[in-house]
């Protein structure tokens, strides 16, 4: 059994196993992705925790920031709720002034001002 006859630009299966402890109680997980590029495992092993980092910032962003794990709104709601997050976010980082989004979020809500600008990185495309 291969892969599909329509997959003919995979060139490698990339599988990552992550292990981790909190408190008392291991776990791991096992993730398989496909490329469509060779590569070393030394090589590739870096691609996958970097990009590992940036998913997990933008997380921490969400859950921290936006305390999204405490919503429970489910089906289209849920989304809808999830894309204005990214939305602030994104708007967030693009305000004037070098404070973290956290700090920046509490600017726009007691500062008028500071939440137009906020709201003036929406451009037109």
């Amino acid at each position: 059994m291969g892969l599909p006859p329509a997959w003919v630009d995979v060139k490698a299966l990339v599988a990552v196993r992550r292990e981790r402890q909190v408190k008392d109680k291991d776990s791991s997980e096992r993730q398989l992705s496909l490329s469509s590029s060779r590569g070393r495992a030394k090589r590739r092993g870096g691609l996958v925790r970097g990009h590992g980092g940036i998913e997990q910032s933008l997380h921490w962003v969400r859950d921290v920031v936006f305390r999204a794990d405490d919503h429970r709104t489910r089906g289209e709601g849920g989304a809808n709720r999830g894309m204005l997050r990214r939305v602030a976010v994104s708007l967030l980082k693009r305000a004037p002034g070098k404070g973290s989004i956290p700090t920046k979020r509490l600017q726009a809500g007691w500062d008028n001002d500071f939440f137009l600008k906020v709201l003036g990185g929406i451009t037109e495309n």
